[in-house]
């Protein structure tokens, strides 16, 4: 573009004596108080406290213009009309009535104004930014160019540097007199490149008077419930400009780029937020990636620059690490991946033929050649196959060897045996081309005419215009240069004895390169668009296209069909909504394995929730074993058979011998419900205590019982007249804290007797033997001796429901009422009795079950069923083979002094809960108030589910992480989570 660098280069002022700015506060605009420098890249900004309010003075750079100091203020004023909810800095006129006014001050002549000081803090730091605030960002910068459309109050006669219509100018005059000429060169290319993608839309771009910084650092915050710092205000309208209005939105996006775990997909809820206030053209879209690289460019020379020409400005200098990353970020996929990742975003992906193929690219391919499933839900890579290294050679392998003379794998399928489990990174699972594996040898010819280059041992690449075709696995002397369509390229290599061509299409980008062979589900719309399918090569040039059930190399993975918006649409119009599901905008999961967990598109998740699979997924043993079952024989447990008898014989063993009778059912509520149908029986009464904030199922009598208002909000004041309830034990926040917790078991005795008492004994005493609901915390010391001595007392029985706690998870005991020093009456147990199956129990005396046949006879047509006798005797031997026991007691303690060493460090962790596996992380805003985290602890479990962990909240107060994997957690798994925890907490959600 040709500007004088004396233009727009504008050396920074030096500091103003505060002496001084403090006279002209009162000489100029009447107000006195104290001041203290903020700081700035180029002019000088003091905050100033008054009495009456605060202000910042702006002392403006000698280069600015007064007419366009006006021209700022005048937009302030135009956005305070039409957005009146938005902070902003307004200008106060000085005594004079002018806006604008001038001092000298170190010899050299200055203007400045008095704003507003916009109450709030800007987000100046580098921790992670939530979709909600980047969304909120762009939808800031999208109200402020609608607010501006028609403002007309700047003349902007002489190019500015920041506007990026002048960004390769800048760049080009300041990359040579940077210290780094290495990072130059890089900047300098990538400015090339992506002016050359800008520059077929630059003239029909749109142009306005922008804001031209609405950024991390230009806008303040307020934090909202959850701590999230949310925008509510815009400040400093110094690049103030005629620019481009796309401008204005990639300048935002830049800023979101050096973020804690920011990548190019980071900007996606910005630009959805900025396109609803206001829409964007399809070249606006287009050109958006390459404003993103050139405005990054211009940061990084520019602020490199203002350090060479004021070395001792600390506000400079602060900032060039995250000017770098900022460059880092915008660079590190082709623009062109991300234009297409832009327009697939907002519904516009682009319609771009390929060329028709003239030649087989292999002429001797039978047409029956075999599919490769390897997603997510291949029937071919259950039971941990896809984590091998050689899973996908393998099936390859099996498949010729079972008579097919080619095998291919399929174009845009996520790849299970791409996953990667444990990391906090979403592996790249995305296939951006095929790989054809063969039987015997195969002739390869160019489908079309263009120019060969080679790669590698065996890598071979054919230019076409604009689309290469890239070939791995090329064998024999292949000739660089000019071929014609049907040419030789060569045969599919052998290397021990596989022949395997890995082939991909990509239109080139402006940067260069070869695109991976795999892409992240976050860009992966962006790389397929660039890496469009090659299956019609192998077809011959007159065959019929088919269709995509038909076509083995398509994508038909049935997971991929519809859409993870679609779906969740349809199950919220068949499936009842109060049928929650975890997670507003929930990952679509079809696969599990021991303790990770799978979505559609291979993301790999660390499952720290899941209790009712206490073995973990896909158990091998437990799979085999109901499959047996199944194809042998299942009905119900009025028939007679061998495996219901040793259920119950080996659930009984495991019990104090006097809990010898066993009912089974098909769930934890049900449990409950027949163990307080029991006790009615056995007593001929029907009140029944139970302690407060507590959940045992949702049937009748289960459900009034449960005294969670997490659960149901009006529990406590819609349970029935025969229930009555005691304090929760919790010693942590409950009435009675530490060691005075003791008190919780007299005062629980003398209710349970003060009923006696009124003429109403009870019938049960029911409780959790470890407090699950409230984050897996132990009652006191000899609390349910006290209590179940008092319920006995009084003719009643004790329910000690295991549901949650029992089957080991507390690693020091088998079942929790052990944990106490007690025997009960009547014992429930589901969840983890079944391993996700529906399966439950209720174990208690001889007599105590004779007295149900008062109440009639008891069945439940599934409850003890082969299958269901079957899977829950699996479930124990696995537990006994696989010392799942020990290992809850080894890894659990080990995750608790990660956890509980998180807490020294973190103040927001209030007191870490539980033994063994079944632990809680309390939230708290305050350690001496104990003011539950609730919404910080759902946007953290929302931030650890993008680390890849799966957890969520429990308590009343839902502030407490519920930490119940399978107990096949491992050492590495257990730190995966902890660490995750720690990157949250100091990097924010």
């Amino acid at each position: 573009m040709g500007i004088p660098s004396a233009d727009w280069l504008v050396r920074p002022i030096g500091p103003v004596d505060e002496a001084e700015v403090s006279a002209v506060l009162a000489e100029r605009f009447g107000v006195t108080g104290t001041v203290h420098d903020l700081g700035s890249q180029q002019d000088r900004n003091y905050r100033v406290r008054t009495g009456t309010g605060d202000y910042v003075l702006k002392i403006a750079n000698p280069a600015s213009d007064p007419a366009a100091l006006r021209a700022q203020c005048a937009a302030v004023e135009r956005l305070s009309d039409v957005m009146s909810w938005l902070r902003l800095p307004r200008a106060h006129a000085g005594v004079d009535g002018e806006v604008v006014q001038r001092l000298s001050a170190g010899g050299a002549d200055l203007v400045c104004r008095l704003l507003d000081y916009v109450p709030g803090e800007p987000i100046m730091d580098s921790r992670y930014l939530a979709p909600p605030v980047v969304a909120r960002l762009g939808g800031l910068a999208g109200r402020v160019v609608a607010g501006l459309a028609d403002f007309a109050g700047v003349e902007q006669e002489r190019p500015l540097l920041w506007d990026l219509r002048n960004a390769l100018t800048v760049v080009e005059t300041l990359a040579p007199h940077l210290p780094d000429q290495e990072r130059a060169a890089r900047v300098l290319c990538a400015s090339r490149a992506a002016h050359t993608l800008l520059e077929p839309y630059a003239d029909r771009l749109p142009v306005q008077v922008i804001h031209g910084d609405v950024t991390d650092n230009n806008v303040v915050c307020e934090p909202a419930p959850d701590g999230r710092r949310m925008p509510v205000g815009v400040i400093d309208f110094g690049d103030l400009g005629l620019g481009w209005t796309a401008a204005e939105l990639a300048v935002t996006c830049a800023s979101v780029l050096h973020h804690h775990g920011a990548g190019p997909a980071s900007v996606l809820p910005a630009v959805h937020a900025f396109h609803a206030a206001r829409p964007l053209a399809n070249e606006e879209v287009d050109a958006l990636w390459p404003l993103v690289v050139l405005r990054t460019s211009v940061m990084v020379v520019s602020g490199q620059y203002d350090t060479l020409l004021d070395p001792g400005n600390s506000y400079a200098s602060v900032a060039l690490d995250r000017e770098w990353a900022m460059f880092e970020a915008a660079v590190s996929v082709p623009a062109e991946v991300m234009t297409a990742q832009l327009r697939h975003a907002l519904g516009r992906p682009s319609a771009q033929l390929l060329p028709v193929a003239e030649h087989t690219l292999l002429p001797g391919l039978p047409d029956d050649v075999a599919s490769l499933d390897l997603s997510v839900s291949s029937e071919e890579l259950h039971t941990g196959r896809w984590l091998a290294p050689d899973a996908e050679t393998a099936l390859a392998r099996a498949a010729l060897t079972a008579g097919h003379t080619a095998v291919g794998t399929r174009h845009g399928e996520f790849r299970l045996t791409r996953t990667i489990v444990d990391d906090s990174v979403p592996a790249a699972t995305c296939a951006l081309g095929v790989e054809l594996h063969l039987a015997g040898p195969a002739e390869i010819r160019a489908p079309w005419a263009g120019t060969v280059t080679r790669h590698g041992d065996t890598g071979v690449t054919l230019h076409t215009g604009g689309l290469d075709l890239l070939l791995e696995g090329v064998g024999g002397e292949v000739q660089p240069g000019p071929v014609a369509s049907g040419q030789p390229l060569g045969t599919v290599a052998a290397r021990e004895g596989v022949r395997v061509l890995g082939v991909q299409l990509s239109r080139p980008c402006a940067t260069g390169g070869r695109p991976p062979r795999f892409a992240a589900p976050d860009l992966a719309a962006g790389w397929l668009e660039l890496c469009p399918d090659p299956t019609r090569l192998f077809l011959a040039p007159d065959a019929p296209s088919a269709a995509p059930d038909d076509a083995p190399l398509s994508v038909r993975d049935a997971q991929q069909a519809v859409a993870e918006a679609e779906l969740l649409e349809r199950r919220e119009q068949s499936f009842a909504t109060v049928q929650e599901h975890y997670f507003e905008t929930p990952p679509q999961i079809e696969r599990g394995w021991r303790h990770h967990l799978v979505d559609t598109r291979g993301r790999g998740y660390l499952d720290m929730l899941n209790n009712v699979t206490i073995l973990g997924h896909g158990h091998p043993g437990l799979g085999e074993a109901v499959h047996r079952q199944w194809q042998r024989l299942n009905t119900n447990s009025r028939f007679h058979y061998a495996s219901v008898v040793e259920l119950s014989e080996r659930l009984t063993g495991l019990l104090p011998a006097e809990l010898d009778t066993v009912f089974l059912v098909n769930s934890g509520s049900e449990a409950v419900d027949l163990a307080l149908r029991l006790a009615w029986a056995a007593t001929g009464r029907q009140d029944v205590v139970a302690v407060e904030e507590a959940y045992h199922g949702w049937t009748y009598a289960s459900d009034a019982v449960s005294t969670s208002i997490a659960d149901n909000p009006n529990a406590l004041a819609s349970r029935p007249p025969w229930v009555h309830t005691v304090a929760a034990p919790n010693s942590y926040r409950g009435r009675h804290r530490g060691p005075q917790a003791r008190r919780y078991a007299p005062e629980a005795a003398a209710t349970i007797r003060e009923l006696a008492d009124q003429g109403r004994p009870l019938a049960a005493f029911v409780c959790e033997p470890y407090y699950g609901n409230a984050g897996g915390m132990a009652l006191p010391d000899g609390y349910l001796r006290q209590v179940y001595e008092a319920t006995r007392d009084v003719g009643g029985l004790c329910v000690a429901d295991e549901v949650q706690v029992g089957y080991g998870r507390l690693g020091s005991h088998f079942w929790g009422f052990e944990q106490q020093g007690v025997v009960p009456d009547i014992v429930t147990v589901a969840k983890a009795m079944g391993n996700g199956h529906p399966l439950g129990a209720v174990i208690t005396r001889r007599e105590i079950a004779d007295a149900y046949r008062t109440q009639g006879y008891f069945f439940s047509s599934a409850g003890g069923s082969p299958v269901s006798s079957v899977v829950g005797l699996t479930v124990l031997d696995a537990l006994r083979d696989e010392d799942l026991q020990t290992n809850a007691r080894e890894i659990g303690a080990y995750l608790k002094d990660r956890l509980l060493e998180l807490a020294e460090r973190h103040p927001l962790i209030g007191a870490v809960h539980g033994s063994g596996l079944y632990l809680g992380v309390e939230f708290v805003r305050d350690r001496e108030s104990l003011e539950p985290a609730t919404e910080e602890t759902a946007a953290i479990c929302d931030r650890l589910r993008e680390l890849g962990v799966i957890v969520q909240p429990t308590s009343d107060r839902q502030c407490v992480l519920k930490i119940k994997p399978p107990l096949c957690l491992t050492r590495q798994s257990a730190d995966v989570f902890a660490d995750a925890l720690d990157d949250v907490l100091t990097h924010g959600w």
